[in-house]
């Protein structure tokens, strides 16, 4: 029997070594190791035992040679434990930009959404 768990999410980035550093910045992740992979800075922010791998331009890559999108990742989300609201506050403090102000989702889950270099959307999630 197989399991599967969650390890990593891929961004392409126009300035990789920035965009890693807001991931680290400003959502508390840890950059663990930047490489070269085939032609382009590759670095790993660590969130405990995942992963936002954060990579740039390869050669003569452009962004219209992904095609456009039109169906896929909408957004991912990263799950807040503790106090959700001074969490959201530390990173206004910080001039994050929040698409969604922190708000109540359901019974038991508030929600938040934030704008992450190169048109990324990050959900942040607390799970009461």
């Amino acid at each position: 029997m197989a399991s599967v768990c969650f390890d990593h999410v891929h961004l392409l980035a126009q300035d990789p070594i920035q965009t890693a550093q807001w991931y680290a910045d400003n959502l508390g992740g840890e950059i663990t190791k930047s490489v070269e992979v085939r032609g382009a800075p590759q670095i790993y922010v660590a969130f405990g035992d995942s992963f936002v791998i954060v990579r740039g331009r390869r050669g003569v890559e452009a962004v219209s040679d992904k095609g456009t999108l039109e169906w896929g990742i909408d957004h991912f989300g990263v799950r807040v434990d503790g106090d959700f609201d001074e969490y959201c506050a530390s990173l206004k403090k910080k001039g994050v930009e929040f698409s969604m102000e922190p708000t109540d989702f359901n019974a038991s889950t508030r929600i938040a959404f934030v704008k992450a270099p190169d048109g990324v959307a990050v959900e942040l999630l607390n799970r009461k």
